[in-house]
């Protein structure tokens, strides 16, 4: 399991999910550019990143190349687990609940869960 990560190293993470291996200029050029940051702001985090096993480098000449040593989908379900765990006793239940409690459910949402829920009956 890899350790948590920040929002700004989840958006490098998202950058390498979508296309790796890819060298740190390459992925500062994919970063959003509303965050503003700079080259050295993306090795820094690459570097964090590295330090918490969440991606691997190889050298390429000159330059490390950079991918991903988990999948986005390993990483949502750790955090998702994290989530019920710390907020709702380790229950989905609740936590659907209390999105219903507060509307944020659309009417789309719930078709979603409903057939979700018929799919795992069958």
């Amino acid at each position: 399991m890899v350790e948590r990560i920040s929002d700004a190293e989840h958006s490098v993470m998202e950058v390498l999910w979508d296309e790796s291996p890819l060298s740190a200029q390459d992925v500062a050029e994919r970063v959003d550019p509303a965050r503003g940051w700079s080259a050295n702001t993306v090795k820094t985090l690459l570097g964090r990143l590295i330090a918490k096993s969440a991606i691997t480098h190889e050298e390429d000449g000159r330059r490390y190349l950079y991918r991903p040593t988990v999948a986005r989908g390993d990483y949502v379900a750790g955090e998702s687990r994290r989530l019920m765990n710390r907020l709702f006793g380790g229950r989905l239940t609740p936590l659907v609940a209390h999105l219903a409690e507060r509307d944020e459910l659309t009417a789309q949402d719930i078709a979603e869960i409903e057939a979700l829920l018929k799919d795992l009956k069958a």
